[in-house]
């Protein structure tokens, strides 16, 4: 698929615009998603950011992790891959396109993320994996690279860049970004995405249905999924903040994480080219 951002000239995230893959391609072509897999009795998270990667269009996803872990994945799911590794990471190889990392990973997430950082992959940070450098954020700002995505809510923000003020969101993230040099998403009823370059927008098309267990795992899939099909940094979690946004607006009351999932296809079907007007607002 190829997905092109849309914005205004306020700064404001529009609809994407969405083209069908082409009549060739394959699972290959359309990139390869790995996602860490939590430990053992807390896998759903990063199930959750599985299932969102695949969704969103990569054509493999595969949950990495040590054997306890994936064999409670494997009672869960069926068209994502299962691969056992330890910290040598010997399973990422070069046809691996994008990672995720952080949601349920766990108080250990901060060996796993420097050895994953320093491989050549776009990484999504999301959750233990920001916060497992509490306390010394330069280690993992050192090694991050514009490739790369990170996505705080208001207190993982904090606790990374505990000197930055957070009144004016669109400038905290502008700093973090400058910093980590990376791409940051700031997550909030206002979703901020800043690019290292000093670009930045905003997007307003969310709903409070998403306020919900499991959603900012959604996120991360998303961003995963689309940075695995070679959407850059900057534009995967634009993309994925309107299209996130977007769950929430069809989903409605009684939304939940686990049925997020099945709102993707109607989202990214309301983005084809033929698709008419660019939601930019909050709604209900």
């Amino acid at each position: 698929m190829g997905f092109t951002p849309n914005s205004s000239g306020e700064g404001i995230i529009l609809r994407p615009s969405l083209v069908p893959p082409p009549s060739n391609a394959h699972k290959y072509s359309r990139g390869h998603a790995m996602v860490w897999s939590g430990p053992v009795l807390h896998t759903g998270a990063s199930r959750l950011s599985a299932q969102a990667a695949l969704a969103v269009g990569a054509g493999l996803v595969t949950l990495i992790g040590e054997r306890a872990a994936l064999a409670e994945q494997a009672g869960h799911v069926t068209a994502i891959m299962l691969r056992e590794t330890d910290m040598s990471f010997v399973s990422v190889d070069d046809r691996v396109t994008a990672f995720a990392i952080g949601p349920g990973a766990g108080t250990s997430a901060q060996q796993a993320v420097l050895e994953i950082l320093r491989r050549n992959i776009p990484v999504v940070l999301d959750a233990d994996a920001l916060t497992a450098f509490e306390g010394d954020p330069s280690i993992l700002c050192a090694l991050t690279r514009p490739t790369d995505v990170m996505t705080p809510h208001i207190g993982e923000f904090r606790r990374l860049f505990p000197d930055i003020p957070t009144e004016n969101r669109a400038e905290a993230a502008c700093l973090a970004a400058d910093r980590a040099q990376c791409v940051v998403l700031l997550k909030g009823s206002e979703t901020w995405v800043a690019a290292p370059d000093g670009r930045v927008l905003v997007n307003r098309h969310a709903s409070p249905w998403l306020a919900t267990a499991g959603s900012g795992d959604i996120l991360t899939g998303l961003i995963c999924g689309l940075l695995a099909q070679g959407v850059t940094a900057f534009d995967a979690a634009s993309i994925a903040a309107w299209l996130h946004g977007d769950i929430g607006v069809r989903g409605g009351p009684g939304l939940t994480a686990d049925n997020m999932i099945g709102h993707i296809p109607l989202v990214l079907h309301g983005c084809l080219h033929d698709a008419v007007g660019h939601g930019s607002g909050s709604r209900t």
